[in-house]
C-alpha cells in the first residue's frame, strides 16, 4: 500500500508530465532567466507591462502568454515551469482568468523559492451569471437575482484603470517583498506609473460622462469593470470566455436591442475571431469598431510599440466616437 508522501509524488509526477505532454508544442513565452535579476514571471501582457515599467532595470520580466495569443483557453509550456522554478516572482491576475495556475504551481520544482502572487487581489470583483451572456457590467453588475449558485467571477479587472492601479499597487509590494533592496526604486517608478493610470482614469471620467449614449455591444463580455467604473451598460455577444458560443435567439434579441436603442456599432478585438460581430452588425444594419481589452498584443501593436496606455486611449476615442 503506498503511502501518503509516495501517492503525493506520483501525483505530482502525473501533472507535471500532463502539462508536458499539453504543452510542449505550444508557442513560446518571452524571455528567459538571467542570473544577477529579480526574474519576475508574468502571465499576460497587462502584468507584464507594469511589472517591466515598476522593476526598470532591477527586474528581468518574462511574459508566459506569446504576442498574438488570447489568454483564456491558453497553457503553459515545459519550458515555462522550468523558468518559473528559477525565478523570485510570479505574478498572474487570479479572479479565474488563468484556471491553469494551480497545477502549475504544484509542477514546479521542490527546490523553487519563487513567491506567487495574486495581483487582482484588492479589487471590487463583480460576480456574473455566464450563462445568459447579455446585459452585464452596467447598473446592477452581480446581481442575477435568483442565480447566485451560477455566478462565476468576471476576470477582467485590468480593463478599467481603476483595477489597473489596484493591481500595479499589490505588483509594487510584491517586487519590494522579494527585493527589498531596490526598495525605494521600485516606489519611485510605481509613482510615476500611478500618475499615469490615474490621468487616464481622470481622461476616461471626464470624457464619457459628457457622451448622450451609454449603451454598447461587444463580442466578448469583458468590460464590466470598465463599464461599472465609467456608466457604460455592457450587452455581449460571447461570455466571459472569448469561445463562448451564443444561441441563435440572443443573437436576435442583441440585434432587436441594438435598433431599439438606436446603437451605431458592434464592438470587437482582435485577438478572436470578428466573425460573429459582423454578422449582429448585417442583422442590426450598424458597423463594427474596436474595442480592446488588452489581454495582449497582436503582432503589429507590438511592432508598432503599442502598450498598455496607447490601447486604453484607442478604446476610449472609439467610446467617444460610438456613443455621440
Amino acid at each position: 500500500m503506498l503511502t501518503k508522501s509516495l501517492h503525493r509524488g506520483v501525483l505530482l509526477t502525473l501533472t507535471l508530465l500532463v502539462f508536458l505532454l499539453l504543452a510542449a508544442c505550444g508557442p513560446k513565452s518571452s524571455g528567459s532567466i538571467v542570473e544577477g535579476k529579480v526574474n519576475v514571471v508574468t502571465t499576460f501582457y497587462p502584468i507584464y507591462e507594469f511589472a517591466s515599467e515598476i522593476g526598470g532595470e532591477d527586474v528581468n520580466a518574462i511574459n508566459l502568454l506569446p504576442v498574438g495569443v488570447e489568454p483564456h483557453d491558453w497553457t503553459p509550456r515545459s519550458q515555462d515551469i522550468i523558468s518559473t522554478s528559477k525565478a523570485q516572482l510570479f505574478l498572474y491576475n487570479g479572479a479565474g482568468l488563468e484556471g491553469w495556475v494551480p497545477n502549475f504551481l504544484k509542477s514546479l520544482d521542490n527546490d523553487s523559492k519563487v513567491q506567487s502572487v495574486e495581483v487582482s487581489k484588492g479589487v471590487d470583483l463583480i460576480m456574473t451569471d455566464e450563462e445568459d451572456g447579455h446585459d452585464h457590467g452596467g447598473e446592477g453588475a452581480g446581481e442575477a437575482e435568483g442565480h447566485t449558485d451560477s455566478l462565476h467571477t468576471d476576470p477582467h479587472t485590468w480593463v478599467s484603470p481603476k483595477s489597473a492601479f489596484i493591481m500595479a499597487k499589490n505588483i509594487k509590494e510584491s517586487l519590494q517583498s522579494v527585493d527589498p533592496a531596490h526598495k525605494e526604486g521600485y516606489e519611485e517608478r510605481f509613482n510615476k506609473l500611478a500618475e499615469r493610470l490615474e490621468a487616464l482614469d481622470s481622461k476616461f471620467t471626464a470624457e464619457l460622462s459628457k457622451l448622450p449614449n451609454h449603451e454598447i455591444v461587444v463580442s466578448h463580455q469583458a468590460f464590466a469593470y470598465l463599464a461599472r467604473d465609467y456608466g457604460l451598460k455592457q450587452h455581449a455577444i460571447m461570455g466571459l470566455s472569448a469561445d463562448a458560443e451564443p444561441r441563435s435567439q440572443d443573437l436576435l434579441a442583441l440585434a432587436d436591442l441594438v435598433k431599439k436603442e438606436g446603437i451605431r456599432y458592434i464592438f470587437f478585438e482582435e485577438l478572436v475571431s470578428d466573425k460573429l460581430a459582423k454578422t449582429l452588425a448585417g442583422e442590426a444594419g450598424v458597423s463594427t469598431m474596436v474595442l480592446n481589452p488588452v489581454e495582449g498584443l497582436t503582432e503589429a501593436q507590438d511592432k508598432n510599440g503599442d502598450n498598455y496606455f496607447t490601447l486604453m486611449e484607442k478604446n476610449l476615442q472609439n467610446l467617444i466616437l460610438a456613443l455621440q
